[in-house]
């Protein structure tokens, strides 16, 4: 548990550490997306600015709630169990994080895969959450890289997004889909504008040897 109070978020060693407890509890490619997300928050946010290690820390532990889901039966909602992880060990700016990163949209209800969750207590607190919470440039910069992180390494939006809805079949197609797809492009427009460029142009290298081969 942290107990400084001024530590909202962990260090990079503690990050790392955290990230590694979870791998042994849960291996599979949402490791590597995490470490591809967390990669592309630090870069973006070295040209904007911003804070890059909590830029970092946001990225690597935004989907640390799988850990959870050690027995692969898929049940554990991830957004909840890492806010309620990063609670417990004291990090309520990186709690915010596993709860936002997932919504682009602020409704429970445009989350893309199966239902989030059944528990209704679960379902309460995020449900308040993103009718109270305004996104800072962590929330939606962490929204981004994990649109643009995936497991192989960074990739477009239209790459990623398509593949989510391949992995996760029709039921993850729902009427906020599309406005959901919005988000997320207003989002790396957003990104483009404070990075005075295009950020894809930050990794064109990789993101080109994803699409054509190296």
């Amino acid at each position: 548990m942290n107990t400084n109070a001024a530590s909202i978020y962990p260090s990079r060693s503690e990050a790392e550490a955290i990230l590694l407890w979870a791998q042994a509890q849960n291996p599979g490619p949402w490791i590597s997306h995490c470490r591809n997300a967390a990669r592309a928050a630090e870069t973006i946010a070295t040209h904007c600015g911003m804070d890059t290690n909590r830029a970092y820390a946001s990225g690597l532990l935004h989907d640390i709630g799988y850990y959870a889901n050690a027995d692969r039966s898929g049940k554990v909602c991830h957004v909840y169990a890492g806010y309620a992880l990063m609670m417990e060990r004291g990090y309520p700016t990186i709690a915010d994080i596993c709860l936002s990163h997932s919504f682009p949209i602020q409704n429970i209800h445009s989350y893309t895969g199966s239902q989030i969750t059944n528990d209704e207590n679960e379902r309460a607190i995020i449900k308040k959450y993103l009718a109270e919470a305004e996104y800072d440039d962590y929330h939606k910069l962490t929204q981004l890289c994990d649109g643009i992180g995936g497991p192989q390494g960074l990739c477009t939006l239209e790459q990623r997004l398509v593949d989510a809805h391949r992995r996760h079949g029709l039921d993850s197609i729902n009427t906020y889909t599309f406005k959901k797809w919005d988000a997320y492009f207003a989002l790396k427009e957003y990104f483009d504008a404070k990075c005075d460029c295009n950020v894809y142009d930050l990794f064109r290298d990789e993101i080109a040897g994803g699409i054509f081969g190296h």
